[in-house]
């Protein structure tokens, strides 16, 4: 598959994004000539004077292809990725704990995400969500790792600077911080305390924003199954929190007592040992 001819004359650089994106249509091994052909531009600086939002339209069609991240992969190989999305490029090598307590690396997790995005047919938000929520772990103190300590509050302004540079649509940018904020939490959500778990109904848009909830519970199952083997198609605080959804429905009552009212209910329906309206998870 040879480079556009039209765009290596006038546009290098969106030359290289476009031939990454069609890669992620394609489900061939990647080819060498082809990715020292993009490199050969990356080097020569051609990444550096396209404008953020040209690049946009771009990573888009490979984020929404089949293999998204195979786009991701040969933008890395070509050494384009640190040009494009630096704070992506920065996650690889970087260790977390995976959901079965084992060290994985961020930026290979970030691309298996992605590939159970496509296999899904997930919307773009969600898929852009995946590709940026972690960018806050990317220099965390070694000491720490494969622990995250504050990644949250690293990562919204890196997000919104990402967005802000190739604009990026504003439902992407809020599935992005939301996920950023809650993804974790989700995970960890458990049945033995209804409270919390009302709060997060609420707090996550269930009741009122419930396609936002949705999507939310998409990036999280994503997250969850690219932990690979092992980690199946169901993902059980999906289950959860749709059961509390459901033991929430004929609830009703005022701001002052609504939640403990859901909590009450949620206690009822799950069995929990503790209904108590703290939200904290």
């Amino acid at each position: 598959m040879p480079m556009p001819a039209d765009l290596v004359q006038t546009e290098p650089g969106l030359a290289v994004l476009r031939m990454a994106a069609l890669l992620a249509e394609d489900d061939g091994a990647l080819d060498e000539e082809l990715l020292d052909a993009m490199a050969g531009h990356t080097l020569r600086g051609a990444l550096r004077v396209t404008p953020g939002p040209a690049m946009w339209p771009e990573l888009q069609r490979g984020l929404m292809a089949c293999g998204p991240s195979r786009m991701l992969a040969a933008l890395r190989l070509s050494g384009a990725l640190g040009a494009v999305l630096p704070e992506l490029a920065a996650l690889f090598g970087v260790p977390q704990l995976g959901a079965d307590q084992r060290s994985v690396d961020i930026g290979l997790h970030t691309l298996n995400a992605l590939a159970e995005a496509a296999r899904c047919d997930a919307p773009l938000p969600v898929r852009f969500a995946l590709l940026v929520m972690n960018v806050g772990k990317s220099d965390s103190p070694p000491e720490h790792l494969p622990i995250h300590y504050r990644h949250i509050e690293r990562g919204g302004p890196r997000i919104e600077a990402i967005c802000a540079r190739l604009g990026v649509p504003a439902a992407c940018r809020e599935l992005a911080l939301l996920a950023l904020a809650e993804c974790e939490r989700v995970h960890r959500v458990s049945e033995v305390r209804a409270g919390p778990v009302a709060a997060m109904l609420a707090r996550l848009g269930a009741f009122d924003r419930p396609q936002r909830f949705e999507a939310l519970l998409q990036v999280c199952a994503c997250d969850y199954r690219a932990h690979g083997e092992g980690f199946g198609p169901v993902y059980p605080k999906a289950e959860l929190l749709h059961a509390a959804l459901r033991a929430c429905r004929d609830v009703a009552g005022d701001a002052d007592d609504i939640e403990l009212a859901r909590a009450q209910a949620i206690a009822a329906a799950l069995g929990s040992q503790r209904w108590s309206a703290d939200g904290n998870v």
